[in-house]
C-alpha cells in the first residue's frame, strides 16, 4: 500500500490524500493530488514527464519543479546543481507529515487487510498530522 499526499508548500498543511496499491506508480494519482488553484509543483524524479501527461494539460499556468535523475544530477554544473539542491529543500516538505504519521503515531506497517480501512485510519492520522503541523502557526 502507499499513501500519495498533496502539501502546501507555504505552511506544509496535508491537502489531499490518495492511497494505492503498492504495485501503482507514483505519477498516476497525481490528478487526485492537485486542487486546481497550484501555481508550482515540486516532485521527485519519478514524476517525470507529468506535465506532458493529457490530465495535466489544461493546467497552463503551473510550473513544474521535477526534480533530475540522479545519474543526471552527477553531470550538472554547480548553478545548476544549486537549483536541484533548492527544489529539494522545497519538496522535504512533503516528508514531514509522513514523519508524524510514521514516527510519532506509529503506523509505519498497515494494519489491516483491506485498502480502504487502512485509508481511513491514514486520513484520521493526516488530520492529527495536520493539527501537530499547524500547531506552531496558531496565535498563542
Amino acid at each position: 500500500m502507499k499513501m500519495h499526499i498533496g502539501v502546501d508548500d507555504a505552511l506544509g498543511l496535508i491537502h489531499s490524500i490518495d492511497t494505492t496499491a503498492a504495485n501503482v506508480h507514483d505519477i498516476v494519482p497525481t490528478d487526485k493530488l492537485l486542487h486546481g488553484e497550484e501555481q508550482r509543483v515540486f516532485g521527485d524524479a519519478g514524476y517525470l514527464g507529468i506535465q506532458k501527461r493529457d490530465e495535466h494539460k489544461h493546467r497552463e499556468h503551473v510550473s513544474w519543479f521535477i526534480a533530475k535523475r540522479p545519474g543526471t544530477r552527477k553531470k550538472l554544473d554547480a548553478d545548476k546543481l544549486k537549483a536541484e539542491k533548492i527544489k529539494a529543500s522545497i519538496r522535504s516538505k512533503v516528508e514531514h507529515p509522513f514523519r508524524y504519521i510514521k514516527q510519532v503515531f506509529g503506523y509505519s506497517k498497515v494494519r489491516y487487510r483491506s485498502l480502504s480501512k487502512n485509508t481511513n485510519r491514514l486520513h484520521l492520522l493526516a488530520a492529527f498530522s495536520n493539527l501537530l503541523i499547524g500547531e506552531k502557526y496558531l496565535l498563542a
